[in-house]
Formats: C-alpha cells, structure tokens, sequence
C-alpha cells in the first residue's frame, strides 16, 4: 500500500508573522522542519507528505519549493497566490514550472467577509486553475459551506479538496448543519475531502475515538471512499495529542474499508488529484 499524508505544515517559527500560534498552542511555537517529520512518516508507514501553506505570501512558497526540491518524501506543494490579483494569471504560469507545486489554498476560514470565494474577483483567479494543472484546497468553517456548494458548481472541470472535513465542532458534538450542508458539497464530483486536522475541533486533552464516529461515519457515507484523503495536519495535531493519536484514530476507523477501498484513501486518491508520481 502506497500511503501519503496529504496535509501538513513545515514553517520557521516566527511570533509575529504566526499570530495564529496562540498561548494555548505552545507545544508547537518552534520551528519545525522535514527532518522533523520523516521519523513519523517511517514509524507509521507512508511514503511521502503534501506541505500546505501556514502563511499567505509567496515568500513562503518559495521556502515550501525549495524544502521539496530538497526532500524527495514532499511530493507536493500546495502555496498561496492572491487570486484577486489583476495579474494572477501571470503567477500562476510562473508556477507551473514547479513540478511539485500541485495548488493552491486561501484561509477563508479567517475572512470576516464569509461568502468571499463568490466575489467576482476571487472566481476570476479560481477559474484559471484547471487551465494549469492547479487544485485548490477549501479551508473553511462549517458555515461557509453553504458558499462552497454555490463556487464549486460553477466549476466543474476544476479538483476542490476541502480541508480537515470543514471543521466541524466536534468537542460539543454539534452535527446536523455540518451534515447537511457538507452532504450537499458532495453531490459535486469534482470535490474531494481530506479526513485531517478533526482531532484541534475536539477537546484537545480528553477526546476519545468514539467522539470522531458520527462525523466520520457523515463523511465517508458523502464522498465514498474513492474522494477521501488522509492528512494528519501536522504538527498542529500535537495540541491535541499528536501524530500518533491522529493516524490510529483514522486507521482504526478505516479498518471497516475493503482492502481498495483502504488504498485509494490512504494514497491513492492523493496521487490522483495532486498528480503524484508513485511509479
């Protein structure tokens, strides 16, 4: 089984470009890099990893590149480029000589502006991705997937991954909006889901793995094994337990899976979207 963590950070820790890191969140205030991450990477099995962007310029995109170039266990880049930009188009054909920059994402997530990715402008940089070869990665709250259903029908030729199954709020088990709302995303084939980052929704000291059922149960009954991928969110999993806790949640859920059916979500699926070589 070929297997890739399809979802995770490297960064150079820096207190004032990563606000984000909060006083709660100390364990991961430090740098942490790809030889961080292989230990991990062997102990558990998989062969490789997709670094996201943590910050939104593209200077970090080019310390992403540059560690990929470096790193045969990064198989992909997904970075950040400002789709509203009036040369956006001019960016993206400078990325596509990066064979291992695969897309792009923007936090949406943080936008006091919820239904952004409708906004002419922001539509306008979407639908020149497919063109390159890009994907786009949804990293959303709950309540922005009413937004997402309305963006990813207008584009039905481009690959849509949403992020860490649209965070729902798991540490009060609240379920039916999320449900419903991410149940209607995925009527569209064109969008995939990363079953990654469910353990920060929980409560980070005392979730067990019964909490995660309901919404993964949500999750794989929508997408169908063939449109689910497995990301740990790394090293932002560690405050709330880790990587290890993280990937036996999953594996142990995903046990019920054919054998296939456990290749495609844990590999498969992500060499397919993100155009990875696995020859």
């Amino acid at each position: 089984m070929y297997k890739i963590d399809s979802h995770q950070h490297f960064w150079q820790f820096d207190k004032e470009r990563d606000s984000w890191i909060t006083d709660d969140m100390e364990v991961i205030r430090r740098n942490f890099l790809p030889d961080d991450l292989q230990p991990l990477l062997s102990k558990h099995g998989l062969q490789g990893c997709i670094a996201v962007q943590s910050d939104q310029s593209e200077e970090h995109n080019s310390f992403l590149l540059k560690l990929a170039d470096e790193y045969d266990s990064i198989k992909g880049v997904v970075g950040w480029v400002d789709l509203q930009a009036y040369d956006v188009e001019d960016r993206l054909k400078r990325y596509r000589q990066y064979k291992k920059m695969k897309g792009f994402r923007h936090v949406l997530q943080g936008e006091p502006q919820r239904d952004l990715m409708l906004t002419e402008a922001f539509k306008h940089g979407i639908g020149l991705l497919s063109k390159y070869g890009f994907t786009y990665d949804v990293l959303i709250f709950p309540d922005q997937l009413q937004y997402t259903a309305q963006l990813v029908r207008q584009f039905p030729d481009q690959a849509f991954i949403i992020d860490h199954i649209a965070k729902p709020d798991i540490k009060n088990q609240t379920i039916d909006d999320w449900a419903r709302d991410i149940q209607t995303v995925a009527q569209y084939q064109n969008v995939s889901c990363k079953v990654s980052g469910m353990v920060t929704e929980a409560n980070w000291h005392q979730w067990q793995e019964k909490d995660f059922e309901p919404y993964l149960d949500v999750v794989f009954k929508a997408f169908g094994a063939g449109r689910l991928l497995y990301g740990s969110d790394w090293p932002v999993c560690m405050v709330a337990g880790g990587y290890g806790r993280m990937i036996e949640l999953v594996k142990n859920y995903t046990t019920q899976l054919s054998a296939h059916e456990q290749d495609l979500f844990w590999g498969d699926n992500a060499a397919r979207i993100y155009q990875i070589d696995i020859d």
